[in-house]
């Protein structure tokens, strides 16, 4: 069952599923309504799943399940997940490789390969006002209150040179 993202509980477990580049408007269009008809049948044993997508900085589709109704089980992630390479495949993009770092420095947006993105903090090559997107969130209220970091404050935080 499709619900607005914005209706999802703070509980909803979430998955964001990064493009390895910038989306056209007319990708966004597809993905929308591919990514909605799939979240219309998406089900897990049988039961239907109350799920919300939203496309973030044409780049990110964020797909959250209301879990208080209904559990993804594991046979509907692995389908969620069939649905998303046969995505990427269609839009000629990689939405599942893991080792992309997503940036955003001065309103601008960025993708680097993380041993790149890792050399570059360790040399001061990108700035500490750099913003990562920590696409390791597992649920709404985590996505609305951790998503987007300081560089300086996250995870990769470890690798930047301190001055």
């Amino acid at each position: 069952m499709l619900v607005s993202f914005e209706s999802l509980s703070p509980n909803s477990r979430i998955w964001i599923y990064q493009s390895s580049r910038v989306l056209t408007p007319e990708e966004q269009s597809i993905l929308q309504s591919e990514t909605e008809a799939f979240l219309i049948e998406w089900t897990a044993h049988g039961q239907t799943l109350r799920a919300g997508m939203r496309i973030e900085f044409d780049q990110f589709l964020i797909i959250g399940v209301n879990e208080d109704v209904n559990e993804a089980s594991g046979c509907s992630i692995d389908k969620c997940v069939a649905f998303i390479r046969q995505m990427g495949k269609s839009l000629n993009t990689d939405f599942l490789d893991r080792s992309l770092i997503a940036y955003r420095l001065d309103g601008k947006m960025h993708i680097m390969d993380f041993k790149d993105f890792k050399n570059s903090l360790s040399k001061d090559e990108i700035s500490q006002r750099a913003e990562i997107f920590n696409n390791a969130v597992h649920t709404k209220k985590e996505f609305d209150k951790e998503w987007i970091q300081p560089v300086e404050t996250s995870w990769l935080g470890k690798y930047h040179v301190k001055k």
